[in-house]
């Protein structure tokens, strides 16, 4: 049997070498599909991966509430993954913050109520991340500081600026055009504001917070809040004392809210890997809807395939009907055309990672997004390499294989 294969094969080879620009275009198409699915796939792994690494570096004694919208239909699916539709719709208050602050066992709790502004220094920004929040928010994130100190509340003995605001490095390049600007000032709805701070390069545009740090004004969250009477609290983040008393913590949050809403459940508490809901939850979403459009292209590569194959069969007549005069079976022939395609699908899928994996990289270059390489993703080029070069060439190996000698031979 191995010496059959061998056969097989060599066969196989010297007929596709002989038609060398017609099989690399035939390759090209499967390629094309696995590339796509091999970009998509890494950059998904890759996002997913960044936040969960991002969790994993803030401890396993992180909770975090968030807004829900929990219904019975399959509508409130989407309303499950998009932030926007959540958020606009959240019952979290600054109430909440003191409460769950007089809970047992909690060691820091930090709101994250977003909001859209301009802000005008020596130049203009006119959509400015703005977040509401604490100075607990440092110690439950690990916020380094590239200068100044991460002071949100207001200094009563500063008569001439008494909102202080810590600001991302980005976000200082664009307004000021340093990042050197503690102790400048500049203005948010007529409001002035002074620099007490500069958060060190976080390079997390994704992440479980939603937020880009890089790129937003922090200023403490009741005075937000005056600032603007319909703002709505995205996100309340919660350091329990211990990483075992998670759990018990989780419980007595979602009871005390529960509580204190009369009964409104509207609400969510995540701890551990539930933290990444909804954000890769999400992205795997879109990944699947990517992945599947890109799978077309497969199916079209699959298409050409068949094509070659079948154009094969029609100009190797003769060579059919002179291997089966000298005692080769229709299981000979169908092997060796069958195998014809599993190898064009195969060298095919080889250029798709190449590119695939080529392409994710030079995205990595311009994102935060480094290229995921993972055994799964491998192991599923190749089940998918076997299928659509078995699919695709089961029809004209078998119209090889029935093939007449008699007639194959008068063809000549």
């Amino acid at each position: 049997m191995p010496v059959l294969f061998r056969t097989h094969y060599q066969l196989a080879k010297s007929s596709l070498k002989r038609s060398r620009a017609r099989s690399f275009l035939t390759c090209l198409g499967i390629a094309i599909g696995v590339a796509s699915i091999i970009l998509i796939l890494s950059l998904t792994g890759s996002i997913n991966r960044l936040i969960a690494g991002q969790i994993s570096a803030a401890g396993n004694d992180l909770i975090v509430i968030r807004p829900s919208v929990k219904k019975a239909n399959l509508d409130n699916f989407v309303s499950e993954l998009t932030a926007t539709n959540q958020y606009t719709k959240s019952n979290l208050t600054l109430q909440d913050i003191e409460t769950i602050s007089a809970l047992d066992q909690v060691t820091a709790v930090a709101p994250l109520a977003l909001s859209i502004s301009p802000l005008a220094a020596e130049h203009t920004v006119d959509s400015a991340t703005v977040l509401g929040t604490t100075e607990d928010l440092q110690a439950i994130l690990g916020l380094g500081l590239r200068s100044g100190t991460f002071k949100l509340l207001e200094d009563n003995t500063n008569h001439l600026v008494s909102h202080p605001a810590v600001i991302g490095r980005d976000l200082s390049l664009n307004l000021l055009g340093t990042t050197e600007a503690v102790g400048k000032t500049f203005t948010m709805n007529n409001q002035k504001f002074l620099i007490v701070g500069i958060l060190e390069h976080q390079n997390d545009p994704v992440n479980y917070n939603n937020v880009d740090l890089d790129n937003a004004m922090l200023i403490d969250a009741t005075y937000l809040k005056e600032l603007e009477d319909n703002l709505q609290i995205q996100q309340i983040n919660v350091k329990a004392e211990t990483s075992d008393a998670v759990p018990t913590v989780a419980a007595a949050i979602a009871t005390a809210l529960e509580n204190t809403k009369n009964g409104d459940k509207n609400f969510s508490v995540y701890y551990g890997n539930q933290i990444s809901h909804p954000s890769s939850t999400l992205f795997n979403v879109i990944s699947s809807m990517l992945t599947l459009v890109a799978g077309i292209s497969l199916i079209v590569g699959g298409v050409g395939v068949m094509n070659i194959m079948l154009v094969s069969v029609a100009e190797r007549t003769h060579e059919i009907g002179i291997r089966k005069a000298v005692g080769a079976t229709n299981a000979n022939i169908f092997l060796q055309f069958l195998l014809e395609s599993l190898i064009l699908c195969f060298l095919g899928s080889l250029l798709g990672l190449v590119l695939g994996y080529t392409m994710a990289f030079l995205v990595s270059v311009f994102t935060p997004f480094p290229p995921f390489v993972s055994i799964e993703i491998l192991l599923a080029m190749l089940y998918v390499t076997v299928v659509v070069g078995t699919l695709f060439g089961l029809y004209p190996a078998l119209k090889a294989a029935r093939q007449n000698p008699i007639d194959s031979l008068k063809s000549y």
